[in-house]
């Protein structure tokens, strides 16, 4: 479980594809700390570590999550907001994510707005249902709240602080990014669903 507060943005140094999928490797400052089998969120996507170093760490991509994630159109050097694990006794500060990549979204537009910045994200079809205004969307693994949502496109408010640190400041119009959904709204769609014979 994670809570979408993005501890540093690191880069991918390689990613090596094989007929079983890819091996990702990221840099980031935490890599000597971890612990092989850790769960490490990586732009948004619940990754394992199976190995590590004083550079970073690795971590095996499945064909599905190759299928899900834009990994395999992001080369080496594209940055990636990393999050580590939360810890029972850490303050929730952003919301519950669970590092599973619903979907890529779009970015339309990241525009100068006051202090900040003003966020469109184009959701595909399967998502729309499960986004509403002021509720939360993992977009890169940021959990962020949604200011306005009309015919498909999410809008965000981008806080200065939250530009800088994040992944952000190097994505353009037309990119690709990885989208969670809230979990309770998944729950509170299978709850609602009519129960199966």
């Amino acid at each position: 479980m994670f809570t979408g507060l993005v501890s540093e943005v690191g880069k991918i140094l390689s990613i090596d594809e094989s007929a079983q999928g890819a091996r990702l490797r990221v840099l980031a400052s935490f890599g000597a700390d971890l612990e092989i089998g850790e769960s490490v969120a990586v732009s948004g996507c619940c990754l394992t570590a199976v190995e590590r170093d004083g550079s970073g760490f690795a971590a095996d991509l499945s064909p599905e999550t190759l299928r899900r994630t834009a990994f395999g159109t992001w080369g080496p050097g594209a940055p990636v907001n990393l999050e580590r694990a939360m810890r029972l006794q850490d303050r929730l500060g952003g919301h519950i994510v669970q590092g599973h990549v619903d979907g890529l979204g779009q970015l339309e537009c990241l525009l100068p707005e006051g202090d900040g910045y003003r966020l469109r994200i184009a959701v595909p079809a399967q998502l729309r249902r499960y986004i509403a205004q002021k509720g939360s969307l993992t977009v890169n693994g940021i959990s962020l709240t949604v200011a306005d949502y009309a015919e498909g496109t999410a809008s965000f408010a981008i806080i200065p602080h939250t530009y800088r640190n994040t992944d952000l400041l190097a994505r353009a119009a037309g990119d690709d990014v990885h989208l969670e959904v809230d979990v309770i709204a998944r729950y509170l769609e299978a709850l609602h669903r009519p129960e199966e014979a």
